[in-house]
């Protein structure tokens, strides 16, 4: 892109960062956020603030780091009413980079194009590294978008982000690749906090088991970096817990769609709703050790039988 110029509308737990990033790599940075004090550590870096989103209308790019859809179409109403008067121009991008549902943030980028006059495309971008990540600027970042020249004038914004950068399909594409990456991080995690309680329980010290698993067919990213929190029992959060519910419904949601059978992610979905069932959705991803460990303190034998089956 010949301008280095874009707004940001979420600066969260990952959003902050991101946006620091683009700051740092020469991006002009416009930034909304509801709670004021990350706008003021924004500002801090050299950011500039929106009073509102419908502030952002004219910036080449507008990026959404909210929870889940139904928050971004919220933040978006003003925009998209505003567009409807006075449309943008033409080849304004709007970047979807939470985890949303493929299939909604399909019927989003169409209610964009019909409220801009068909001068806006939604792409949708999402992103996996975790905090670490987005601080680093070592995402990876999973984009859909129905046109790949639309992909291909964001490179550089995507990669002063991340380093990993894929388009993999239309519309939606990156949405499912992001669901994808979360079935094997949420069940990895179970798994990892399943070994943890079975061998803590038996008298097998955690950290020494890790350290043995890391070194052969069970190592993985997820084993280095989550793996510390689940065997210190540190549930300070990262990335809220409670997420990795929505995101693997996310996998149910597309194999219905397309007929193919996961059981795993089914699991999933019904041991992180345990999770949150039990209140510990705000806490840090590892803190599903502390779930199964609730079930297995209780002698929930048929709760547990209940949740894979």
């Amino acid at each position: 892109m010949n301008i280095q110029r874009a707004g940001f509308v979420g600066l969260g737990l990952m959003g902050a960062p991101m946006a620091a990033n683009l700051v740092q790599k020469g991006w002009s940075v416009t930034a909304w956020n509801r709670s004021p004090g990350a706008l003021e550590d924004f500002r801090s870096l050299g950011g500039a603030a929106a009073d509102s989103v419908v502030q952002l209308r004219d910036e080449p790019v507008i990026v959404f780091m909210l929870p889940d859809l139904a928050y971004i179409e919220d933040a978006a109403t003003g925009l998209l009413a505003d567009w409807q008067s006075s449309p943008p121009a033409a080849g304004t991008a709007v970047v979807v980079m939470s985890s949303v549902s493929p299939t909604a943030v399909r019927a989003f980028g169409h209610k964009v194009a019909e409220a801009s006059a068909g001068n806006a495309v939604v792409l949708d971008a999402p992103v996996s590294g975790g905090t670490k990540g987005g601080m680093e600027g070592t995402l990876a970042i999973m984009a859909g978008a129905d046109d790949e020249a639309d992909f291909r004038r964001l490179l550089p914004f995507f990669e002063a982000m991340g380093t990993t950068v894929r388009l993999l399909g239309p519309l939606g594409a990156g949405s499912l690749a992001k669901a994808c990456n979360q079935l094997v991080v949420g069940t990895t995690t179970a798994a990892l906090a399943e070994a943890a309680e079975v061998a803590e329980r038996s008298g097998v010290d955690v950290a020494a088991l890790y350290e043995v698993l890391s070194g052969g067919l069970a190592g993985s990213r997820v084993l280095d970096q989550v793996g510390p929190r689940i065997a210190r029992k540190d549930y300070a959060p990262t990335g809220p817990a409670k997420f990795m519910h929505k995101d693997l419904s996310f996998v149910v949601e597309s194999a219905d769609a397309t007929g193919a059978a996961v059981p795993m992610a089914r699991a999933g979905v019904e041991l992180y709703a345990e999770l949150k069932r039990q209140g510990l959705g705000d806490q840090d991803l590892a803190v599903v050790r502390q779930t199964i460990s609730n079930l297995s303190r209780t002698g929930a034998a048929g709760a547990t039988e209940g949740i894979v089956s």
